[in-house]
């Protein structure tokens, strides 16, 4: 009989045990990574594609969880949810396949009556439940949320909100008509969250215009095991970078990278351009410095100071190597599995808005993150 060291054992048990624990998630970026992004590849997704009776549109969010794509719809007629094969390596996408769609449902269990939630941000968290975010709709008095519901869409818990983002019926503080929770992020080690608003607040300050920038939004953490609101800091948005009959620029999504560090993507769209109006910028963000503002329920008049931002891609840099020529409405953002090479990949994703403000598409472009 062969004995076998009691040492090695016991580092063979532990190794054991961490492998069966862990759970396939985003890639976690290095510190000391993330410090350029290498286009490598745009996809678009036809229209009047059709999965379960339902066409593929409005895809405001992505995430990738255990080898599999999870991309939000926005539809307010039907909130859902599609589960998609999105394969690609350094030479570019493969053949996709959106394989089914799922749909999101109420308190009461049954999916959700036409126009009760308006669902912009979606996250998988280590246990494959579904985080998701609703802007609600101010001007008939259906509140935001931020909920967490099973693979199948099921409801299972909400976030208590702080009475800042509540609905005044009065119309002077609260979120604006479709411009607050557009953007949520799990924590980079955690599954606690990290939640943005597209535009100010009203208490707090005007959207930005193409003549002026600076516009605070809030940048909240949310305590996964409470489910309450925490640290919230300021981020100024820049200024719409072009001017039109039609103007606005906001945060689409986030991402959380490293300790205090996100990954901003703000949307700047002008109408009446031909290639869209779209301008998209990705932004480095530390909170190393700003101020917790969670006590301050109007910033007008509030000293403290903003998050950092440092410019890691201005995508109209890239918009001559896509295949289309554009860059469209660009509203989500993940990461992805590694790449052969070794560095993590990055995915956006355009809403076309089901092409009901004119000619979209829903555009995916893939990135290597060096």
């Amino acid at each position: 009989m062969t004995l076998v060291n009691s040492n090695y054992l016991w580092v063979l048990f532990i190794i054991l045990i961490s492998t069966s624990c862990s759970v396939t998630k985003n890639v976690t970026v290095s510190k000391s990574g993330l410090h350029s992004l290498h286009f490598i590849d745009e996809l678009i997704i036809p229209e009047n594609i059709l999965i379960d009776g339902y066409e593929v549109g409005g895809l405001s969010a992505i995430d990738y969880f255990q080898n599999t794509w999870y991309v939000l719809s926005d539809d307010r007629k039907s909130p859902r949810f599609y589960i998609m094969e999105l394969p690609y390596s350094l030479e570019g996408f493969g053949n996709y396949t959106v394989r089914e769609t799922r749909f999101f449902k109420d308190l009461d269990g049954a999916t959700f009556e036409s126009g009760k939630a308006d669902p912009e941000g979606l996250r998988i968290n280590s246990k494959g439940q579904i985080l998701w975010a609703s802007e609600g709709d101010a001007r008939k008095m259906i509140s935001p949320f931020i909920r967490k519901a099973s693979q199948n869409g099921v409801y299972i818990d909400s976030v208590t909100l702080p009475s800042r983002y509540k609905l005044d019926k009065n119309g002077i503080k609260g979120p604006r008509n479709n411009g607050v929770f557009e953007a949520i992020s799990l924590n980079y080690n955690s599954d606690d969250l990290w939640v943005a608003t597209e535009l100010p607040l009203l208490q707090d300050g005007s959207p930005p215009t193409s003549k002026k920038g600076g516009a605070p939004v809030r940048i909240s953490f949310i305590d996964n095991r409470t489910k309450t609101f925490g640290k919230e800091y300021v981020y100024t948005l820049d200024k719409v970078a072009r001017s039109g009959p039609l103007e606005v620029n906001g945060i689409t999504e986030i991402l959380s990278y490293a300790q205090d560090k996100l990954l901003v993507l703000e949307r700047s769209y002008a109408s009446d351009y031909k290639d869209g109006g779209n301008d998209i910028k990705i932004y480095k963000v530390s909170s190393n410095d700003a101020t917790d503002v969670k006590h301050f329920e109007s910033l007008k008049s509030a000293t403290y100071t903003a998050l950092t931002k440092t410019l890691l891609l201005d995508l109209s840099t890239i918009r001559s190597k896509t295949k289309s020529g554009i860059i469209d409405n660009v509203e989500g953002m993940a990461f992805g599995p590694l790449l052969e090479n070794g560095n993590p990949s990055l995915i956006l994703i355009s809403d076309n808005n089901f092409n009901s403000f004119g000619k979209q598409v829903s555009q995916v472009l893939l990135f290597e993150i060096k």
